[in-house]
């Protein structure tokens, strides 16, 4: 291993020469990357064997799993640790990171690169590397584009008996819904059923309280019922738009289908738990991250014919919207080799890099490879992640975003999960913690 790093180093001299910005310090013998720890990352490991071959830099790795994935590099960064010389950061942190000064703003390396923020998902940019959103300010380079979708079981829609007795029942062939109000028939359907001999479930959805996961899982929702974070004219004006009559039906349908439709003990879920119970055969709906579909696929029990995917179907008014995920690469403000992180972003950035991480289970946020005539029957779930990114929203991405995420996980696991109050007790009680938060930054 060592022999092959000493081989490299004219590479590497190249590469620094052309790709990184001027710090004027030494090349580092290695990098540390941290993000969560779930299949991507094993995936980014596996790809950036290529850029330690042909940089000679050793990369390293620190990788924490999702439930303990914000307090961990949240606290590194703000502690000002070392550990982290690049950061795959989730979306929301982007403000804080940006106005603590913890993440190298990039313009200038992608200016003197060549890297243009055109060239990418649009939704990405805005979500993953821009503070003030929708300003030319860039904190991060997108690096996996994700977005909450559905996984379903497309040979149990499939089969003759069930489509005869839904039909009968509904009016309708079983088939991907196109509404909320569908797919929550289609749930009610399967929710205790026998099939095969084994008791069925309608939906695994997102209940954890934790970390993040009730919040991604109702906002999945609300935005296609109407949702709206603050008066588009007025920012930071929230009373009648968060504690809208439309969200609070959005808010009362998500607690609907957690009553009805999920399987026993389904009341701290997020992303491990709602794969575990689809890929058990025990759901016929799975509401998840598009992160999970290859793997999926890829399953001997669910995969292949046995699974469809959909991308979230549209509230009362027809319009639907989709929980944005996914993260961007940035270079950590305290690190001491940020000459070598930037090499590092400038090798990913490639497109011919960014196909391969498609290929390896990577979501690829560059347009040239999405937008390929091939990549929309590149895998069975590649048309859903594009329609799905097209219509994405995301939760707030304020400096106090830990703050303002901690009062909507208790407000909507009290109502969802708890059965505590009103649909509107609850998001009246948001509005008043999310004012007074932003009262508290001076926002008013």
């Amino acid at each position: 291993m060592k022999s092959r790093y000493v081989t490299s180093l004219a590479a590497l001299g190249a590469l620094l020469a052309a790709g990184a910005a001027g710090t004027g310090q030494a090349s580092a013998k290695d990098l540390t990357l941290c993000w969560a720890a779930w299949d991507p990352a094993n995936a980014l490991v596996e790809l950036s064997k290529d850029f330690e071959a042909k940089s000679g830099i050793k990369m390293k790795f620190e990788f924490v799993p999702w439930p303990n994935f914000a307090d961990r590099m949240l606290n590194e960064l703000n502690s000002g640790g070392k550990l982290c010389d690049l950061m795959i950061g989730d979306s929301q942190w982007i403000g804080g990171a940006a106005e603590n000064g913890q993440y190298v703003k990039l313009n200038d390396f992608f200016d003197k690169e060549g890297i243009k923020m055109d060239d990418f998902i649009p939704a990405t940019v805005v979500g993953y590397a821009e503070w003030p959103k929708n300003s030319p300010n860039y904190w991060a380079l997108p690096a996996f584009g994700d977005v909450v979708g559905w996984s379903y079981r497309k040979d149990w829609f499939a089969r003759p008996e069930l489509q005869a007795e839904f039909k009968q029942k509904y009016g309708r062939d079983l088939a991907v819904p196109k509404t909320f109000a569908e797919l929550k028939d289609i749930a009610e359907f399967f929710q205790k059923r026998q099939i095969d001999g084994k008791t069925v479930y309608g939906a695994a959805i997102y209940t954890e309280r934790g970390s993040e996961g009730v919040t991604m899982g109702v906002m999945d929702v609300l935005y296609s019922f109407g949702f709206q974070y603050e008066n588009p004219a007025k920012p930071y004006d929230l009373e009648g738009y968060v504690n809208s009559a439309k969200a609070v039906k959005g808010l009362e349908f998500y607690k609907q289908l957690y009553d009805c439709c999920t399987p026993p003990g389904h009341s701290d879920a997020y992303m491990s738990e709602d794969i575990d119970v689809y890929k058990s055969g025990q759901v016929a709906l799975h509401m998840n991250f598009a992160f999970t579909w290859p793997g999926i696929n890829a399953d001997a029990n669910v995969g292949g014919d046995k699974s469809g995917y959909f991308p979230n179907p549209a509230g009362p008014d027809g319009v639907a919207f989709a929980q944005l995920g996914g993260q961007g690469i940035s270079v950590v403000s305290a690190s001491e080799k940020k000459d070598d992180a930037l090499a590092y972003i400038k090798w990913f950035a490639q497109p011919e890099i960014q196909q391969k991480w498609w290929q390896m289970g990577g979501y690829s946020a560059l347009r040239k490879v999405v937008e390929d005539p091939g990549f929309a029957t590149s895998q069975p779930y590649a048309q859903t992640f594009l329609d799905s990114m097209a219509i994405v929203k995301d939760f707030w991405a304020e400096p106090s975003y830990a703050s303002l995420l901690q009062a909507a996980q208790k407000r909507f696991h009290d109502y969802v999960v708890a059965g505590q109050g009103s649909a509107q007790d609850a998001l009246d009680g948001l509005v008043k913690d999310w004012t007074q938060v932003f009262d508290d930054e001076g926002k008013y």
